[in-house]
């Protein structure tokens, strides 16, 4: 059995990967990062590729046998609906069941998810919160995990690559790299 942690990752940040590494020691479970190729939430679109963000993840998460990159949504039809991938997914891995990780914030949403009644036939549905961070009570969540206080946004690390400060610290090396020898986000 794995988890799922879905998301944008433009890009993939320390907050991420915390969230991710502290899921995975209470669950016991190994995650893959799943990089929405494109997120029906969010309208402004993503400013690295989905094969950027796929690459920047697999920087972050390389090393760390608890952790995966899961690309499958960059094969499928957009925008990247959970269910959909879900579903794609049971077909390639028949018998697998999986664990869907959600932020406190993305699980405010739920309610409004597409074909979101079809959601506990093809996944656990487990909510990861800092502490102190409001959980939205929903009958499909199962689980709450309380995962360490990380105040670091992708949206605040771009605003840094643009404006010319650093983001040391805030990403991997590896990603801070890999932003730098692209270009991305100035």
């Amino acid at each position: 059995m794995d988890a799922l942690f879905g998301g944008s990752f433009d890009p993939v940040h320390v907050g991420h990967l915390v969230a991710a590494e502290a899921v995975a020691d209470a669950l016991d479970l190994h995650v893959r990062l799943l990089p929405a190729r494109e997120q029906p939430f969010k309208w402004s679109g993503h400013r690295a590729t989905p094969e950027q963000r796929v690459a920047m993840l697999q920087l972050a998460v390389a090393g760390n046998p608890r952790l995966s990159v899961e690309p499958i949504e960059l094969t499928l039809p957009t925008p990247s609906y959970t269910v959909t991938t879900l579903r794609a997914l049971a077909g390639r891995e028949p018998g697998n069941r999986f664990t869907l990780l959600l932020g406190a914030d993305a699980a405010q949403d739920l309610a409004s998810w597409y074909e979101v009644e079809s959601l506990p036939v093809l996944a656990d549905v487990v909510v990861f919160a800092r502490p102190g961070s409001p959980t939205p009570a929903h009958p499909m969540i199962r689980r709450v995990v309380s995962i360490p206080a990380v105040d670091v946004s992708a949206t605040g690390v771009r605003a840094r690559v643009a404006e010319g400060r650093s983001i040391r610290y805030l990403v991997p090396d590896a990603v801070r790299e890999y932003i730098a020898a692209h270009g991305l986000y100035r």
